[in-house]
């Protein structure tokens, strides 16, 4: 039985920190950040130990990586609104330094993977103790790397690496069907040789119990997500890849935000 999570006030509250920071910084990539979000929130709050290692390859959601360790404690409001300004650490994509819990800086999408590959290798050799876990775009399956990366984890056997793949259908000119239609991605892995499974990838609780379970092959978790989700007119809307919040339209995305947390 899944139960429910007690994430769901703080996953309004950090949405409406999200388009806060984005509305002052006068930036976009706010759709993505938004689909990402609620599984940011279920990695950090219920899944992630002091031995785990998390690398965001999905970049451009960097803000939603800001808003989840501000939701911790890990940041304060002011750390937040430095966020895109210049000399901030709370760059538009996650820094190559100076942040404890980022890393390597990504953002050249399709490479995290890789890098996360190389993490639990290392773990493994060692004996050391954690998990890796790696947040992609679906999009990002565009990149060959990645499918090389899912034959070295497979070989490897690294049933301490999990991938979530946050699964919206749109990515940076078109639908993920248009642009190239890998569906259904959940296939391509168990193909592949990884254990997998597909989640509602706003349901906290359904999210922490997917990620949190243990294989003894490399796991992936297909998150099925909606950008720009909350905010209605930027649902399943590829703009939102790029624009920014007028002033109007802020107050609109606050609003609906806050009335569908009454709703509940």
């Amino acid at each position: 039985m899944v139960l429910k999570s007690p994430l769901r006030n703080e996953g309004t509250r950090a949405k409406l920190r999200l388009l806060e920071m984005h509305y002052r910084a006068g930036v976009g990539h706010i759709g993505g950040n938004l689909s990402a979000l609620d599984i940011l929130l279920s990695l950090h709050h219920e899944v992630l130990s002091a031995d785990d290692a998390f690398v965001l390859s999905k970049g451009h959601a960097a803000g939603a990586l800001y808003v989840a360790l501000w939701s911790t404690g890990r940041f304060t409001d002011a750390d937040l609104d430095t966020f895109h300004k210049d000399g901030t650490l709370l760059a538009a994509h996650p820094p190559a330094n100076g942040l404890d819990d980022v890393l390597f800086a990504t953002g050249s999408l399709g490479h995290g993977l890789s890098l996360c590959c190389g993490l639990a290798l290392a773990r493994k050799l060692r004996g050391g103790p954690g998990r890796v876990f790696c947040l992609m775009s679906d999009g990002e399956w565009n990149e060959g790397s990645n499918w090389e990366a899912l034959i070295f984890a497979r070989q490897q056997r690294l049933s301490n690496l999990t991938v979530i793949v946050d699964c919206n259908g749109l990515q940076g000119f078109g639908t993920t069907a248009e642009v190239a239609d890998l569906a259904p991605l959940n296939e391509k892995f168990a193909g592949f040789g990884w254990d997998v499974a597909e989640v509602d990838g706003h349901d906290h609780a359904a999210l922490s119990e997917a990620i949190r379970t243990r294989s003894d092959e490399p796991r992936a978790v297909i998150a099925a997500t909606i950008k720009g989700k909350g905010v209605s007119f930027m649902e399943n809307r590829v703009e939102w890849h790029y624009l920014p919040l007028t002033p109007e339209l802020y107050e609109q995305a606050t609003a609906e935000v806050t009335a569908a947390c009454c709703e509940r």
